[in-house]
């Protein structure tokens, strides 16, 4: 069997930066909760994607969750969300005891459809959050949706779990909204083993997300807590681990990207083969190259080709609303997300693959329109 080829894995630096903070971690003994690390991630992720302030967490589903938390969301208030996303998304908006309604994506972005949005808005004026999600670092359309939201005084939150490094117009993603959200799980662009962040222009709102995230302690001798706690900061090993890894973010990109274009310039004159929309004014971080299929070969067909071969692929992400536990909930849309959930395929995606293994892929996939 060759050697496994994986969709996205785990990729530290060349030049070993990790592990130079993770040394001094350990050499002044500051091993956890928190540190310096920690600090010098949080400035030095907002200043890359050009924030005010931004809280380390222990995942991108809590930093959804303390933004939830921060705009006031609570029981049995309406929030909006991208159907055509992970779990992630969606889960938050049920811890806070709210109620999730989700929102189509269009073929144009694969992600949240302005005009369903605004017939959603028709049918719940009393909203109290939006979340968008840029699904795989492709942009949703920020402007029509930053609108709407704006019109309607409802605080948009952006899911960019998947987006690090993304731009929307020369602007990074994640800092439109009121708050934006980042993952570093193994899978992502940059990884710190887990982890997320939470990113605002609104530095007391951060503030007291840090706060939360510190089981609410308050400043006193003893074990004040007057409000609801969580056990969600980032250790300063992982912080760490994320200090070097945006080092090399820039890296990353361009290898996503010449992965993607790779793929794209191989299959993409097989007919009933489309690829993820990429617009003009998107500056993605091909996270995950994705296409979408409209002929005689399915996903399925390629997925099981790719896995008999020791290659790891995956289907696109089964909308929320058609989860066992979310169905119950209500959908606004053409049923266009669960189109592109049957007919897409995620392709191997790693920043440590080969053109050798880039060439072995899509002669295994070639095959399938040779039968």
């Amino acid at each position: 069997m060759a050697e496994r080829i994986y969709l996205a894995s785990p990729h530290m630096s060349d030049e070993g930066y990790e592990m130079e903070y993770i040394k001094e971690a350990f050499e002044t003994n500051w091993i956890a909760p928190l540190g310096k690390n920690v600090n010098e991630f949080e400035n030095e992720f907002a200043k890359k994607i050009g924030s005010r302030a931004a809280a380390a967490l222990s995942t991108g589903t809590s930093a959804i969750h303390l933004a939830l938390k921060a705009v006031d969301v609570g029981k049995d208030d309406i929030v909006f969300c991208q159907s055509l996303t992970f779990s992630a998304t969606a889960n938050p908006i049920i811890y806070q005891n709210a109620i999730p309604v989700f929102i189509d994506s269009d073929y144009r972005t694969w992600n949240m459809d302005p005009d369903a949005l605004e017939e959603a808005f028709e049918k719940y004026p009393n909203v109290k959050a939006v979340i968008v999600v840029h699904l795989y670092g492709i942009c949703a359309d920020l402007d029509r949706i930053a609108e709407i939201c704006s019109k309607h005084n409802v605080p948009l939150i952006e899911d960019a779990a998947e987006a690090l490094g993304t731009y929307y117009k020369g602007r990074h993603v994640g800092t439109f909204g009121k708050f934006g959200v980042f993952s570093f799980n193994g899978n992502k662009i940059i990884t710190t083993s887990g982890g997320g962040m939470l990113v605002s222009d609104d530095e007391a709102k951060i503030a007291k997300a840090k706060f939360w995230a510190c089981q609410s302690r308050e400043q006193e001798r003893h074990y004040q807590h007057n409000e609801l706690g969580y056990n969600y900061r980032m250790s300063n090993i992982v912080a760490g681990i994320g200090r070097g890894q945006l080092k090399v973010l820039d890296q990353r990109v361009a290898k996503k990207k010449y992965i993607f274009e790779f793929y794209k310039r191989e299959l993409g004159q097989l007919d009933g083969v489309k690829f993820m929309p990429i617009n003009d004014w998107n500056e993605p971080n091909y996270w995950l190259s994705c296409i979408f299929l409209y002929g005689n070969v399915k996903p399925l067909d390629i997925i099981i080709a790719l896995e008999n071969e020791n290659v790891e692929s995956r289907p696109i992400w089964k909308p929320m609303h058609m989860q066992p536990f979310f169905e119950r909930y209500d959908y606004v849309g053409k049923d266009i997300s669960e189109k592109i959930f049957e007919n897409g395929v995620c392709l191997p995606s790693d920043t440590k693959i080969s053109d050798s293994d880039l060439n072995r892929i899509v002669y295994i996939i070639k095959g399938l329109w040779k039968k």
